[in-house]
């Protein structure tokens, strides 16, 4: 790596809002910390987003500006767009400044755009990594102007984009799901021997996902599949209980799972939204995945699920046709033929790459040896 002036390379993230934000930075703060324990990372989010929880929980220092949302219909906050966002420009010229940036990398969301227009006038190197099939406004923005432009999916359509994965952190890439099965079902009371379901509609939880497996659960455990249904923080209530059914089956609902990686583990097929971060993690561990994408928005769920999809490793249930009946049906088809399991995870690893930390580590090194290794050898001062 080339050195600052303190010796250190320093590198600025920026990225917040969601997981979907925030997994992939992390992942590539600890990809650059394994090349350079001495690296400079500092990390900038919003006090909106989960960056406020996980980034500190990871070990990195957190840098806040202000959020500058841009309204989807024409209204009041419209007008008050530019001045936020002079004012964001503004603090993060002053992180940029602190941190004595070299260079910095971005992965969308509210506070990308800000930290992208500090960096352009400061001339330093910036480098973006999209992580859904629908880039994002402060993405294309920055795709413009960028150094390097790395994206998740190969159908992107970002100027520039080079198709590297999404970054995952290790605990993941290098989960070796049969040898931690056993422990991990033990933890939250499931059976290693049985087959194993696994239910999450994210951070926040699916409604429709919820619904039709509650209503397909009696069905599934009388087939002996146990179901571990991850419900979400908001949606789990006193009424959850586990149910032990006469099969040996158990159904266990939890509001939240701590360690996906022993979720992973324990699973013979996930059943889940089809947001980057899923797709790309069952996909790179090899686990079978029938992904039901939000049905609101641009349609980038479904887009994301389209190459796992297309390739044989995962299969799509519609929003609207999540229903008890066809979650029963597939999912019994599905989880009791290991055969199939078996092509599903072959063919879900062939498609996504695993070692996009690492690749996108590389081009944030690349990107600032391309400019002489810093804003000290002649670029504009930040501040």
């Amino acid at each position: 790596m080339t050195p600052s002036a303190t010796g250190q390379l320093s590198v600025v993230l920026a990225g917040g809002g969601s997981a979907g934000h925030t997994s992939p930075l992390i992942a590539t703060a600890d990809a650059l910390r394994r090349r350079d324990p001495n690296v400079r990372l500092t990390a900038v989010g919003t006090e909106r987003g989960l960056e406020t929880r996980v980034i500190p929980a990871a070990g990195l220092p957190l840098e806040l500006i202000p959020p500058v949302p841009l309204p989807r219909r024409p209204t009041a906050d419209l007008f008050r767009v530019p001045g936020r966002l002079r004012t964001a420009v503004r603090r993060a010229k002053q992180v940029l400044a602190e941190a004595e940036a070299d260079v910095v990398v971005g992965f969308g969301g509210y506070v990308a755009m800000p930290v992208y227009l500090a960096a352009r006038s400061a001339k330093l190197p910036i480098v973006v990594h999209e992580q859904n099939v629908v880039p994002g406004l402060a993405n294309k923005v920055a795709a413009r102007f960028a150094d390097r432009v790395a994206v998740s999916f190969p159908d992107t359509p970002l100027r520039g984009g080079e198709f590297i994965g999404l970054p995952v952190r290790r605990g993941i890439t290098g989960l070796d799901r049969a040898a931690r099965r056993a422990q991990a079902a033990r933890a939250v009371g499931l059976d290693p021997n049985r087959p194993t379901l696994l239910v999450s509609g994210g951070s926040l939880g699916a409604r429709s996902i919820n619904t039709a497996v509650v209503g397909a659960r009696d069905e599934l455990l009388a087939g002996g599949i146990q179901i571990l249904h991850v419900l979400g923080l908001k949606n789990i209530a006193e009424t959850d209980v586990i149910i032990e059914h006469a099969s040996g089956a158990r159904y266990v609902p939890v509001g939240y799972v701590d360690e996906m990686a022993d979720a992973y583990a324990l699973a013979d097929l996930m059943l889940c939204r089809s947001g980057a971060g899923t797709v790309v993690e069952t996909a790179v561990i090899g686990l079978p995945a029938v992904f039901v994408p939000l049905p609101h928005g641009n349609g980038e769920q479904q887009r994301n699920a389209a190459p796992v999809i297309d390739a044989g490793g995962a299969k799509l249930i519609t929003d609207a046709d999540c229903t008890p009946e066809t979650v029963a049906s597939l999912v019994i088809d599905l989880i009791t033929d290991a055969g199939v399991l078996r092509h599903m995870g072959e063919a879900a690893r062939s498609v996504m790459p695993a070692d996009a930390d690492e690749r996108l580590a590389s081009m944030i090194v690349d990107a600032n040896g391309r400019t002489g290794g810093s804003r000290r050898s002649g670029g504009e001062a930040v501040g």
